[in-house]
Order: C-alpha cells, then structure tokens, then sequence
C-alpha cells in the first residue's frame, strides 16, 4: 500500500513538473513571439530579443524592428513588407517564402539564412550579412545590396534583374541560372562564383567583377 502511494506521488509530483514546464514554455516569448501576434503591423519591437520565436505566417508590415534579435526564428511565409529591419539578427533565420518588399535591412545580419523563394523585390539590402545564405528562387527584382556580403551565397534561379550590387563580394556564390538582366556588378568581386547559364543581358559589370569569375558558360541569348 505504502508503494502504491509512493508511486502515486512521484507520478503526481512529474505531472505537476510538466505543467509547470509547459506554463514556462508557454510564456517564453522566444517560443510565441510577441503579444501582437500574428498582426503586428506597425508595431514597434525594436531591440526585442525574439531569437528562436515561432513567427511562421506573422504579419509585420510596416513594422519597427530595427536591431532586433530574430536568429533562429522560424519566419516561414511571414510579410515584412515595408518594415525596418535595420541592423536586425536573422542568423539561421527560416524566412523561406517570407515577404520581404521594400524592407530596410541595410547592415542586417542574414548569415546562414533560409530565404528560398523569399519576395524582397526592392528590399534595401546595403551592407547587409548573407554569407552562406539559401536564396534558391528568390525575387530581388531592384533590390539594393550595394557592399552585401554574399560570400558563398546560393542564389540559383534568383532574380536579380536590375538589382544594384555594386561592390558586393560574391565570391564562390553560386548564380546558376540566375536572371540578373540589367543589374548593375560595377566593382563587385565574383571571385570563383559559378555563373552557369545566368543571363547577363544588360548588366553593367568591369573587369575588377569578373575577375576570377566562372564566365565560360554565361548564354547571352
């Protein structure tokens, strides 16, 4: 009998650690993200720390989230169009399929982040972080990265068409069939960048761009 009771007890005293766990987990706002949650437009997060945040399918158009803590956070399909993101941490963020419009990201951190098939058409982008970032498909239809680092970048199938990367360091990024008709690669390094099949039809690039770049196999029709 007195087992059973012991037992009893020590099953009561775990449901009572799980509740507990669960109530942290609960108000852990790098699990839930902010009260505002999913309509935070024009909302005012600055210097929020919301690192690791479940923020997939969030709403933060117009939003200010200048300098705040987003690494890790799990952004899939969320709408930051026209927000600012300036001077933001997004490392390892997942922003696949996330809208990213004429958002200001200028000196953002996107080191190692997922953005395939992400809108940033017309996105500022200057000074930005995206080395090793996944930008499989995405659209920078204008975008500016003006001295980006996209270092290792995977930017196959991107749409760069009339975006403005002047001296942004592309070294080993990969552009595969990339659209980057008339964009400007004016002092931009593409060092041992693989350029297969990207179309380069009106693009302003120099000789200090192309040096080293893999520009054997460029279809210019």
């Amino acid at each position: 009998m007195r087992n059973h009771k012991s037992l009893l007890k020590r099953l009561l005293a775990g449901v009572l650690v799980c509740v507990a766990l669960f109530v942290a987990w609960r108000a852990d706002p790098a699990k839930n993200g902010p009260a505002c949650m999913p309509l935070c437009e024009q909302s005012n997060l600055s210097g929020h720390d919301l690192s690791g945040s479940d923020l997939r399918g969030g709403s933060f158009v117009l939003a200010n989230l200048h300098e705040v803590n987003l690494s890790q956070a799990s952004l899939y399909l969320a709408n930051f169009s026209g927000s600012n993101l300036r001077a933001s941490d997004l490392q390892n963020a997942d922003l696949s399929q996330a809208t990213l419009s004429l958002a200001d990201l200028r000196g953002a951190n996107l080191s190692g982040a997922r953005l395939r098939g992400a809108d940033l058409r017309g996105a500022d982008l200057r000074d930005a972080d995206l080395t090793d970032a996944d930008l499989r498909g995405a659209n920078l239809h204008e975008a500016k990265l003006q001295r980006a680092d996209l270092t290792a970048a995977i930017l196959t199938e991107a749409n760069l068409s009339e975006a403005t990367l002047q001296r942004a360091n592309l070294t080993e990024a990969v552009l595969r069939r990339a659209d980057l008709r008339n964009a400007d690669l004016r002092r931009a390094t593409l060092l041992n960048a693989d350029t297969t099949g990207a179309d380069l039809n009106g693009t302003l690039i120099d000789s200090f761009g192309i040096r080293g770049a893999m520009l054997a196999l460029f279809e210019w029709f």
